[in-house]
């Protein structure tokens, strides 16, 4: 909780600053909160983002935007993890700014961040690096991307999460509701209404994003082939599997692999 504070200090002591942090400062932090809004980048692997409300999922090359005072939490499953940290001012702002949002680096973000690569530290208004870094924002409302989907929601229901964690070990397996159901003494009607009335999400689509999520974990962390991963988180159909991980990442699995 020292650290905590320390790094809650250090981004908001001064508050007309643009802070640029490039360690990895906030993989096993609890819930926290800026008076600074935060763009937050991956490189190397993926980045779990937690909210009250949502689980984000953040793969390699693509950030995040935090609008200011927005409590999360962020961690990783990957050694060669690369995050960079850029902290601006609390300015009064809406649309996209003003949304927490998951889009992919653009060549043109590539190529500023390429220039800034050695800045670290706060840089005051007046001075070229907080002119280029306040352009590198407003690129990001420019380029029109569009947000990558897979926001997993979370419950404090421990049925649904006993539920949910069943379903993650067993992925590989032809997983239906009739059958969760059943195995967990329920009727399909209540199960339907709990998945929904708790998560807002059917439990089809659940299962889906569960897959995905697996199969860009297992793309980044084994030597596995496309065919053996979509058979490992329960594709018989490897068009299938290609055409929802397109759906939900706006990237085909070999996309995905070779942006990894």
């Amino acid at each position: 909780m020292e650290f905590l504070s320390q790094l809650i200090d250090t981004v908001d002591q001064n508050p007309d600053s643009i802070l640029v942090m490039r360690q990895q400062t906030e993989q096993r932090l609890s819930s926290h909160q800026h008076d600074k809004a935060q763009l937050l980048l991956v490189y190397g692997g993926i980045a779990y983002l937690q909210t009250e409300e949502k689980d984000f999922y953040i793969p390699s090359n693509h950030y995040i935007w935090i609008p200011k005072k927005y409590p999360h939490n962020l961690m990783f499953n990957s050694q060669d993890l690369y995050i960079i940290n850029i902290y601006f001012p609390g300015e009064k702002e809406s649309g996209f700014y003003d949304e927490l949002g998951i889009y992919p680096v653009s060549k043109l973000l590539s190529e500023m961040l390429s220039f800034s690569e050695k800045w670290q530290g706060d840089y005051d208004k007046g001075s070229f690096e907080f002119e280029f870094l306040s352009m590198l924002k407003k690129v990001l409302s420019k380029e029109n991307l569009k947000k990558f989907s897979i926001q997993l929601p979370t419950t404090d229901d421990q049925r649904l999460n006993t539920i949910t964690d069943s379903l993650r070990m067993r992925l590989h397996e032809n997983l239906t509701l009739e059958d969760t159901a059943r195995l967990s003494g329920m009727s399909v009607r209540s199960l339907t209404r709990l998945f929904q009335g708790k998560l807002h999400i059917t439990f089809i689509q659940y299962i889906k994003m569960l897959r995905i999520i697996r199969a860009m974990e297992l793309i980044k962390t084994t030597d596995l082939n496309m065919t053996e991963i979509a058979y490992e988180v329960g594709y018989s159909n490897i068009s299938a599997f290609s055409n929802n991980f397109l759906q939900l990442t706006n990237m085909r699995p070999s996309e995905f692999k070779i942006s990894s």
